[in-house]
């Protein structure tokens, strides 16, 4: 067959256009690929800590602490975990939030600190536990109490007060 037969040129025209074709539909395969693994990617780095504020009173002579969620986003209990100082020294015994009768403190807490209320804690809600006379260091009038708030590994807030 010649060189310049009609069979031959049309072979030839359709095949840089197939080949284009092909190029480009991977080309937008893996674009879309990609943006759709940065879209799930990007939903996790925009997550962030919850952003919420809370109050703190210690009350010495009952050696209990309150905390009240006073704004913001409420928090998951079970998520939550609190770590207590007195005058800078942390409680040897750290409460495992929520609870009934852990080491350290008495009774049960009350509020979303008690296992038998409502896990989330919201705007509002106060929460109360009672630091036994064995944990160390006990709390005394005038101490400083500290409370951080911590949420999956996230400082949220730390907290002062001192105790009356």
């Amino acid at each position: 067959m010649p060189a310049d037969s009609p069979l031959e040129s049309s072979t030839r025209a359709v095949a840089p256009i197939i080949g284009v074709l092909a190029l480009l539909a991977i080309t937008v395969a893996l674009a879309a690929t990609i943006a759709v693994g940065m879209g799930f990617a990007g939903d996790g780095l925009l997550e962030s800590s919850p952003n919420a504020a809370f109050g703190l009173e210690a009350d010495a002579d009952r050696s209990e602490l309150t905390l009240e969620h006073v704004g913001g986003d409420s928090i998951t209990v079970t998520d939550l975990e609190l770590q207590i100082a007195v005058n800078g020294d942390r409680l040897e015994h750290q409460p495992p939030v929520p609870f009934v009768g852990a080491n350290g403190y008495r009774g049960a807490p009350s509020g979303p600190f008690n296992p038998e209320t409502d896990p989330e804690w919201q705007v509002g809600e106060t929460a109360t536990l009672r630091v036994a006379g064995t944990n160390d260091p006990t709390i005394r009038s005038g101490d400083t109490v500290s409370v951080t708030v911590v949420v999956d590994d996230t400082t949220v807030t730390r907290l002062e007060a001192t105790a009356n």
